[in-house]
């Protein structure tokens, strides 16, 4: 069954994404405002299809959104000089391993995310989808025009892990913080 209607702004990224930041379970807070599930997508500038993509969405955003983004003023604001999700990771981020040699997009919505595994079986477990799997996003690029801000932003859809990876900037498992004791005798513990 295929869609006839392809919406432009919308992306589903390549396999190999890699979920920051993941807050996909609970909507969040931040500074007092609408909570909301968010996440941070890592895409390797190796993986060109899904950048490509993504521009793409970006500029077809922009241009559905021409109206919003002028506001008040005489002319749009040209797409260099407005606020746009796609981001640099080695410039934004040098010192997190994990965004080098990559892009990243970070999408949120204000309502949960749908996420199925790789053979599109929904996943109920919260420790199934972390900070640190790799999988596909399915994300709507839009234009906004709020309290002087102007921009494009990215809206998180749903998810899709497709393997797990090494968890990033999470807490240490219980497992790994007691696994050099596990072999110690404590017999004599209570003496």
């Amino acid at each position: 069954m295929t869609n006839k209607f392809k919406n432009p702004m919308k992306v589903i990224t390549g396999p190999n994404t890699r979920l920051s930041y993941a807050n996909v379970w609970e909507p969040k807070s931040i500074n007092g405002g609408t909570p909301k599930y968010s996440v941070s997508l890592i895409i390797s500038k190796s993986d060109t299809a899904t950048i490509a993509k993504i521009k793409a969405a970006i500029e077809a955003a922009y241009k559905e959104g021409e109206a919003k983004l002028k506001g008040n003023s005489r002319k749009v604001p040209a797409l260099s000089a407005i606020k746009t999700p796609l981001r640099d990771g080695d410039t934004e981020r040098p010192d997190d391993e994990a965004y080098k040699n990559s892009y990243f997009v970070n999408a949120n919505a204000t309502t949960a995310p749908g996420i199925v595994d790789a053979d599109l079986n929904p996943i109920m477990s919260r420790s199934e989808v972390y900070s640190g799997v790799y999988g596909r996003a399915s994300i709507t690029f839009y234009a906004f025009n709020s309290s002087g801000n102007r921009g494009i932003a990215c809206g998180l859809n749903n998810l899709q892990k497709i393997r797990d990876g090494e968890p990033l900037g999470s807490k240490a498992s219980a497992e790994s913080d007691f696994a050099e004791f596990a072999t110690d005798d404590d017999s004599d513990f209570l003496n």
